[in-house]
């Protein structure tokens, strides 16, 4: 992705830094209200990688008000289940094909193929992004928000705005600037993560959760025109390889999997990383704000990740626009009264899921087995996980 390297200006009225999902979400706002702002990245490029592959119900709600949903849904997978297994047995399945909304549906959609629309659609509005600039100091003083960075040379610079967003991440130099804490703790596994092509049991209009005492392990279609059989699996695993391998994912899905028609045929992208769950104890210090994953980190379980930040900045934009244009500075304490606890909400709901699947007792898995089939036998009950995963109680 081509982007700005020109010198920046001395002021602006915003600083965005962080130009995945969350920033580039917040810029639109920005741009669409006729905000004049500076949107930065530390990477010379874009995502090139899928990453963070779900686009719930309610984020397609929230992209459609910008224009670009159905864009979207034309470059992913529209998948109408999710289903939840112990070996061979399925233990749950929860449709979405009767939500109340025009999505009803889970969108897989790789994150580079996101962040391509929502940039795209920043260049109509007029925005782009600058690379790469790394900020090395944020401080609120003066009326106003000094913001320090580097260039790609080493050439350092000062910028002067009256907000700053930071939604530069889990590290958020933004949000250690401004002395904000990050309240949580870390899975003990490590969670492996790629991209594969391969023989898959399971139908491809489902995301499969597979439960398992040796970790959880999810498998979901993606997109697949140039590359037959794509799927994303994510698993935990207590000390993975720092670049899983063909023969490490086949041994996880024919160890945890639904059976032997299983064939890992080749490895397109794969990484490890740890886990956090932790919630930002506030989302605002004065005039720095903070959005996406520099607010909020959870589990993997449920893809929610991506799609409460790009929420996160669908909300504050606006908010920041309208303060911007004559309305008290207070409206913008209503984000953070808005926003947080559903954060909270969402670190709480996948860590009892990633707990849940990764119970390792025979008692408590037998026990555990039998309530899920149980009451998701219960017509109200599946609609209302449904309803929870789709995001749908955030509006």
């Amino acid at each position: 992705m081509n982007t700005i390297q020109n010198p920046l200006p001395d002021t602006t009225s915003v600083v965005i830094v962080g130009a995945g999902p969350a920033g580039l979400t917040a810029a639109i706002t920005l741009a669409d209200a006729g905000v004049d702002f500076v949107l930065l990245d530390r990477l010379a490029e874009g995502a090139n990688t899928s990453r963070a592959a779900v686009v719930h119900a309610r984020t397609l709600e929230v992209l459609h008000e910008l224009g670009i949903a159905e864009e979207l849904v034309a470059k992913g997978l529209v998948v109408p289940r999710f289903t939840v297994h112990d070996g061979a047995r399925t233990l749950a399945t929860i449709r979405f094909d009767s939500l109340p909304t025009r999505y009803p549906y889970t969108l897989m959609a790789p994150q580079d193929t996101t962040e391509a629309v929502l940039l795209a659609r920043l260049r109509k509005a007029g925005g782009d992004v600058h690379r790469p600039y790394q900020v090395t100091r944020v401080a609120d003083e003066n009326n106003g928000v000094t913001v320090e960075y580097t260039d790609a040379a080493g050439t350092t610079g000062t910028l002067r705005a009256d907000y700053v967003i930071g939604a530069d991440g889990m590290h958020s130099v933004v949000r250690e600037q401004a002395g904000i804490g990050f309240t949580g703790d870390t899975y003990p596994a490590s969670f492996v993560l790629a991209d594969v092509r391969m023989d898959w049991p399971i139908a491809r209009d489902e995301v499969a959760l597979h439960l398992s005492p040796e970790g959880v392990t999810v498998v979901a279609p993606l997109p697949d025109e140039s590359e037959p059989n794509r799927y994303r699996v994510v698993a935990t695993v207590d000390e993975a390889p720092e670049h899983p391998t063909r023969d490490d994912i086949q041994t996880i899905l024919d160890t945890r999997g639904p059976g032997s028609d299983i064939k890992v045929r080749e490895v397109l992208w794969s990484s490890r990383f740890r886990v956090h769950h932790r919630v930002a104890d506030h989302y605002r210090a004065g005039r720095i704000l903070l959005a996406g994953d520099a607010a909020h980190v959870h589990s993997p379980a449920g893809g929610q990740g991506m799609n409460t930040g790009i929420q996160d900045a669908a909300t504050l934009g606006p908010l920041l626009a309208r303060v911007l244009a004559g309305e008290p500075d207070t409206l913008l304490d209503t984000y953070e009264t808005t926003r947080r606890p559903i954060a909270l909400d969402v670190v709480a709901f996948t860590d009892r899921m990633t707990r849940m699947a990764t119970l390792t007792p025979r008692p408590a898995r037998a026990l555990r087995n039998l309530a899920m089939s149980t009451l998701t036998r219960i017509p109200n009950v599946r609609n209302a996980l449904a309803y929870r995963l789709a995001e749908l109680a955030n509006r």
